[in-house]
């Protein structure tokens, strides 16, 4: 098969690859669409693997093409989005149902061999089945998905109340509709870019904030009646949005950090002190599974795809490109702000 393979930093091959292939309880998928996720940025333009050379690529969908023995959950033909972590199973979090917080784990994609590639070998329990309404661009989604309900389920959440989204990339946009699912009351989508709270719109937010107007906290406390959020959702991840998080959340608020930072995050004991005045709870969110494996955070995902309630469309994704020229998708990460949406790399 043709893989694209890495070797060094930056030495990103597009080369020939033994064809793996389906083992006992396994499950060989020609891959149709993988998305360039954000982590692999740094794997790629900065090295930072665990080892070369190694095929990358975690967000992907594709066709059963060969079941080894034992397989009974799927067949030749169907089409499925792929689960990327690989838990033990076996130790005290696993048995919890924790996934996410497994110790021992590998992931496809960035311990063991990944999707960019024509095929990628994966357990049976690491494919989810979805409808043929779905597109394999849309399956190719799934990942992101599961991670935005993973986060609003790390909440107490319940509906009928207002519910921030900080962060309209493609984890936020994917959170405001799961909220807007289980019964918000109104979404607030912030972001600086109004591409994206174009989408937003598109998908369902009942109010949009570019967070580059000066005024925008007077409007949001008008529009709130000076109460704030009952939930705030952080999704990107930067020095702005999570101070930010702190200063609209209500009293008696729940806030989830879904995106991960990058820098250190200083707050000023001021700000910090939200905390205490409003009695606030805080907590974190981290991929995207639950028991029975890989969790409702898939299923629902699968489900609310097929019947267009949870809503895609072209506009999430910036480029596509041939696996042939994925070196190209990463080129373009290295201008800044340039990349608006998923680079999804299409396999025919």
């Amino acid at each position: 098969m043709k893989a694209a393979v890495l070797y060094a930093k930056e030495d990103l091959r597009y080369e020939d690859y033994q064809d793996p292939q389906a083992g006992a309880g396994e499950v060989l998928v020609k891959v149709k669409a993988t998305g360039i996720c954000g982590s692999d940025v740094p794997r790629v333009n900065l090295g930072m693997v665990h080892y070369f050379p190694i095929i990358l690529g975690h967000e992907f969908s594709g066709e059963v093409v060969e079941v080894g023995e034992g397989v009974s959950s799927v067949k030749c033909g169907d089409r499925v989005a792929g689960v990327p972590l690989v838990p033990c199973l076996r130790c005290e979090d696993c048995q919890k149902g924790d996934y996410s917080l497994c110790k021992n784990y590998t992931f496809i994609g960035s311990r063991i061999q990944g999707s960019f590639a024509e095929y990628v070998k994966v357990p049976e329990r690491n494919v989810v089945k979805f409808d043929p309404s779905v597109s394999f661009e849309q399956g190719a989604f799934f990942e992101p998905s599961t991670v935005a309900l993973h986060g609003l389920n790390r909440l107490n959440y319940k509906g009928g109340q207002d519910v921030a989204i900080l962060g309209g990339g493609t984890i936020g946009l994917f959170t405001a509709q799961w909220a807007k699912i289980f019964g918000a009351k109104r979404v607030f989508v912030f972001d600086i870019d109004n591409d994206r709270l174009d989408i937003a719109r598109k998908f369902g937010a009942d109010v949009t904030i570019n967070t580059l107007d000066k005024d925008f906290k007077e409007i949001v406390k008008d529009m709130t009646n000076n109460r704030g959020f009952a939930y705030v959702y952080e999704t990107a991840g930067v020095d702005v949005t999570m101070k930010l998080a702190f200063e609209l959340a209500g009293n008696k608020a729940e806030i989830c950090f879904i995106g991960t930072p990058t820098r250190d995050l200083v707050f000023t004991p001021g700000l910090f002190e939200n905390m205490n005045r409003k009695e606030f709870n805080l907590t974190g969110s981290w991929m995207s599974y639950s028991a029975p494996f890989p969790g409702q955070e898939w299923k629902l995902t699968a489900h609310y795809f097929s019947t267009g309630e949870l809503k895609f469309d072209e506009s999430l994704i910036f480029r596509k490109l041939p696996l042939s020229r994925i070196k190209e998708g990463f080129e373009m990460y290295k201008k800044p702000g340039f990349v608006k949406g998923k680079i999804m790399i299409i396999n025919d």
